[in-house]
């Protein structure tokens, strides 16, 4: 048999690094909590409709690496490759929209068939917020910063978020006729994708990462020529709330567009040097019509999503990931010397576990010192030991790992004893 390991593009978590990524949900749990959402789960796998209606068929998500497959009942089923279509899709069937404004966050795998790069898998992790039935720009500036907020808590502070508006359905028709004119007078100079790219998406050019594709869109069109009077007023109130709740790291990018056709006005990206040319961690913006295009009720709508394979390497790269990944800490260490000796300590420590106090025992019942030892390396305060003679005269030793004091006392009085010594009396 070959040698089993995971697949290109997957990876697997082990237990010191998922004590980072518990960490780091918790940031996110806690920042969303404060400013008003709940969490929302969807399935991992939707019908294949719920993305190629909203995502279109024009984007390279929906053409080129969904994982789409067809089960046992002939019905076209895809892992998803995002998560705002699918909260949208719950938001409906569960009439959570009869109620607004609604504000949901989620976090999650998702699937994407692409090369695999640091940061950026097969199989990878997503958080982010939606916030629907709020129209002024408002929940714009609320929805960014949270995401400022979260990165702050992971303990990143080198960043900047790029915004622009991509207009409206009024406005942004004369912006789209005006790119095609344009890329059309040049498209010898335009790559192969972005030349297919022309007809079907064109805005998605101005976000090519082909050179050549760069040369020519510094001289394309801005869009600012093209908004309409409501879409520069959403736009500059937008900057001006940022401003002041006290975002100020904020620049307006004309080349900042979202890849999926839902996307309305305000779109933005945080991004950090942090990680070198991969700068943008965090991917956002306003879609006032997602909601009608799946067939519900017109409802505006505004959310971000940021990456957790990202999110973590920010970390590591900042030197907060040792802080928020400190290995577990216990406050008592059970400490028995043979198997009768565990037999009699069980109890006790698995009453203190329901009590809410972080005990643990060395199973594998080492000499008295190493265990003495290693439960002072994990944090212990105390340490409750029994022997053959404190088997016999029914007690247990119990010891301040600090001052390496030590008392005898009842095994009947254990518990309430470590818990006064805990200070943990109620």
């Amino acid at each position: 048999m070959k040698d089993l390991k995971a697949p290109r593009g997957t990876f697997d978590i082990l237990p010191a690094q998922a004590r980072l990524w518990q960490a780091l949900e918790r940031i996110v749990d806690d920042v969303c909590a404060r400013f008003g959402y709940g969490e929302i789960r969807t399935p991992i796998f939707e019908s294949t409709d719920v993305f190629v209606r909203t995502l279109g068929e024009g984007t390279d998500v929906v053409s080129k690496e969904m994982y789409t497959f067809t089960d046992r009942g002939d019905r076209s089923i895809t892992l998803r490759p995002e998560l705002t279509a699918p909260v949208v899709r719950a938001a409906l069937e569960h009439n959570l929209l009869q109620n607004l404004p609604l504000k949901l966050y989620y976090r999650g795998p998702i699937f994407r068939y692409e090369r695999p790069q640091k940061g950026r898998f097969r199989q990878s992790h997503q958080w982010g917020v939606e916030c629907f039935g709020v129209a002024g720009p408002e929940a714009d500036a609320e929805i960014i910063a949270i995401g400022l907020a979260v990165l702050r808590g992971a303990g990143v502070f080198e960043y900047r978020v790029e915004i622009n508006s991509m207009g409206c359905d009024a406005c942004r028709p004369r912006y789209r006729d005006a790119l095609i004119s344009y890329f059309r007078g040049r498209a010898g100079e335009l790559s192969e994708i972005s030349r297919q790219r022309l007809e079907k998406n064109p805005l998605r050019i101005l976000d090519s990462k082909d050179e050549a594709d760069r040369k020519v869109v510094d001289g394309a069109p801005d869009i600012a020529g093209f908004w309409c009077k409501e879409c520069r007023e959403h736009f500059e109130r937008t900057l001006f709330i940022l401003a002041a709740i006290g975002e100020t790291a904020i620049e307006r990018n004309p080349k900042i567009v979202r890849g999926f056709d839902y996307y309305t006005r305000t779109v933005f990206e945080i991004t950090t040097n942090v990680l070198g040319a991969q700068n943008a961690v965090c991917g956002g913006g306003r879609y006032d019509n997602l909601v009608a295009d799946m067939g519900g009720p017109p409802t505006a709508g505004v959310g971000l999503a940021m990456g957790m394979e990202r999110l973590l390497l920010l970390a590591e790269a900042s030197g907060s990931a040792a802080h928020l990944a400190s290995p577990p800490g216990i406050e008592v260490a059970f400490v028995p010397v043979d198997a009768e000796d565990a037999l009699l300590l069980l109890p006790v420590m698995h009453h203190l576990r329901a009590r809410g106090v972080a005990a643990d025992m060395d199973y594998t019942r080492r000499k008295l010192e190493k265990q003495l030892r290693n439960a002072a390396e994990r944090g212990a305060k105390l340490a409750v030991i029994a022997g053959s003679n404190e088997r016999a005269a029914g007690e247990v030793t119990i010891q301040d790992l600090n001052t390496r004091e030590r008392r005898s006392v009842k095994l009947s009085a254990a518990q309430s004893e470590v818990i006064r010594m805990l200070g943990k009396e109620a």
